[in-house]
């Protein structure tokens, strides 16, 4: 845990996860102020929509924070060249590799930690110049892999001497103590983080996911491969392909219309009951975590 923390000089070992369209300046900043290191999705955003979302994160925090890449956007380029020129210095990313962006990234004094889901990608990830992966298990809400996190963080822990951040699944304190247990140095939190009271989502976003039980959540299989998970309505019954859409998230998100909205959200939403600010999140998931691992015992 020191170690990531010293590394990012972040106070807890947290991320939040970078989820597209919600991943916003109001609770970016909200969970760095807390200590955790925010993540602003750079997904669907111009380069100068990506500035003004980092500014006006500036202005609410002089903590760490980070910027998400979705790498297959179109506008990655002009991203990259936004995120640099505006002092970000540490970054996500997902969906490709960032090989093409690395020495720009890394000349600027840039951390970069890409989001696997094999330890074949994270071994590739290490070869690049990672400062450390993000190995999301299948657990997770939206894009997902096929491994699930118990199974794949300490094949990756095993397989990279760089810090692995365990992410899928994680809820609270016990999950964030396992993930420690099984070689991770940090998590990453998104389900978690959309029941944050700074979370820019529609309260009936919010309440799905607070009503939601440990079936809630289906998988969603798109045709030319990969995988999306979310909660079950019509839209995913139906299974057409505005499910992958991120108009189906606006939907959900800013209308509120969890019917026909893609209501991204992880299985480990059953265990989540109550609105909070970040802040009471993270100290007390950090808290539980730190009583776990002090207490475990093993006759």
């Amino acid at each position: 845990m020191k170690r990531i923390t010293d590394l990012l000089g972040i106070q807890y070992p947290i991320f939040q996860g970078a989820m597209a369209h919600i991943a916003r300046y109001p609770l970016v900043s909200a969970v760095s102020e807390a200590g955790g290191l925010g993540i602003i999705a750079a997904g669907g955003l111009s380069g100068e929509e990506l500035r003004e979302q980092i500014r006006e994160t500036q202005k609410r925090t002089e903590k760490p924070f980070a910027v998400n890449l979705m790498l297959q956007m179109e506008t990655i380029s002009e991203q990259v060249e936004v995120l640099i020129t505006e002092g970000v210095k540490i970054v996500t990313t997902g969906a490709g590799t960032p090989r093409p962006y690395m020495e720009s990234l890394k000349q600027a004094g840039i951390k970069v930690f890409p989001v696997v889901p094999s330890v074949k990608l994270a071994k590739k990830m290490e070869e690049l110049g990672a400062d450390g992966v993000i190995a999301e298990g299948m657990e997770a809400g939206g894009h997902i892999g096929e491994t699930t996190t118990m199974a794949l963080i300490p094949q990756v822990t095993q397989a990279v001497t760089i810090p692995v951040i365990a992410a899928g699944g994680i809820g609270d304190g016990r999950g964030m103590a396992a993930a420690f247990a099984l070689g991770a140095r940090g998590v990453q939190l998104g389900t978690v983080f959309l029941t944050a009271t700074e979370c820019p989502i529609h309260d009936n976003y919010q309440q799905a996911i607070l009503q939601a039980d440990d079936t809630a959540t289906t998988v969603i299989r798109k045709a030319k491969g990969g995988a999306l998970r979310g909660l079950k309505n019509q839209l995913t019954e139906e299974h057409t392909n505005d499910a992958f859409s991120l108009a189906a998230l606006e939907r959900a998100a800013d209308a509120g219309e969890i019917q026909q909205g893609m209501i991204m959200t992880g299985q480990i939403a059953g265990l989540l009951t109550q609105v909070k600010p970040a802040k009471t999140l993270i100290e007390e998931i950090f808290t539980e975590a730190e009583l776990i691992s002090k207490s475990i015992k093993i006759d």
